[in-house]
């Protein structure tokens, strides 16, 4: 089939990689808050992100509540407030898009592809998505935080396909490969490309496909070779 679609991932893909020591910081911002030690905040942290990515802690502040309860921490409302804000501001520095995203994005409108993003994410992406650049420049989107499903769930990717009113194997699929993106969608007959930008080896993303064998683009500029004829507008 023709492709009419070319659907990315958010986190590392249309935004720049995330190293430890960012992780890290911005860990340390939310816990100063509560009273626990940042170390030991970014690992509860850690440890819940498949609860929060499926979005079963609830929102931003219940999620911190319940995840300060178990660090034995019963946070005042004022405290609870303080940490969240700073979650959102850290979060907010990591919605920056790459460089070449938007006109990349732009370039694909314009040929009469459409768009969409897929994304592991938590409810701060959510929260955030309509005062985005991104939330612009894209179709349709599908947050794992609101499906109550994480990649490489195969309903995700028949889900975005549906949204953007295509079938999956007219779909090209962009991502760094997280939580097993990219062997998800080639699963649901997608045409999956790993993003290998320079910053690709700094990333700390989870359950990363460091083994695709797949195809490679190093940058997000090089997807507009992928599709070269000019189409209609749908």
């Amino acid at each position: 089939m023709a492709t009419t679609a070319v659907i990315f991932d958010f986190f590392g893909t249309l935004t720049p990689s995330t190293p430890t020591e960012v992780w890290d910081a911005h860990a340390a911002r939310s816990a100063s808050p509560l009273g626990i030690p940042a170390r030991q905040w970014r690992t509860t942290l850690d440890a819940s992100f498949a609860e929060r990515a499926t979005g079963s802690l609830g929102d931003l502040t219940a999620t911190f509540r319940t995840l300060a309860q178990r660090n034995n921490i019963h946070p005042s409302a004022e405290a609870l407030a303080a940490a969240c804000t700073a979650r959102m501001a850290a979060q907010q520095e990591l919605f920056v898009l790459r460089d070449d995203a938007a006109s990349t994005l732009t370039e694909l409108r314009s040929r009469g592809l459409r768009l969409g993003v897929l994304s592991d994410c938590t409810a701060e992406l959510a929260a955030a998505w309509s005062r985005l650049p991104v939330a612009e420049l894209v179709d349709a989107r599908v947050l794992s935080c609101e499906e109550g499903r994480r990649k490489p769930d195969p309903e995700l990717f028949r889900l975005i396909a549906r949204r953007l009113g295509v079938d999956p194997q007219e779909c090209l699929y962009i991502g760094d490969g997280g939580g097993g993106e990219l062997t998800g969608a080639s699963n649901c007959g997608m045409q999956a490309f790993m993003l290998r930008a320079a910053d690709w080896a700094v990333n700390d993303a989870h359950a990363r496909e460091d083994d695709w064998t797949g195809p490679t683009l190093p940058s997000l500029t090089d997807a507009l070779s992928l599709t070269p004829v000019v189409t209609d507008s749908p």
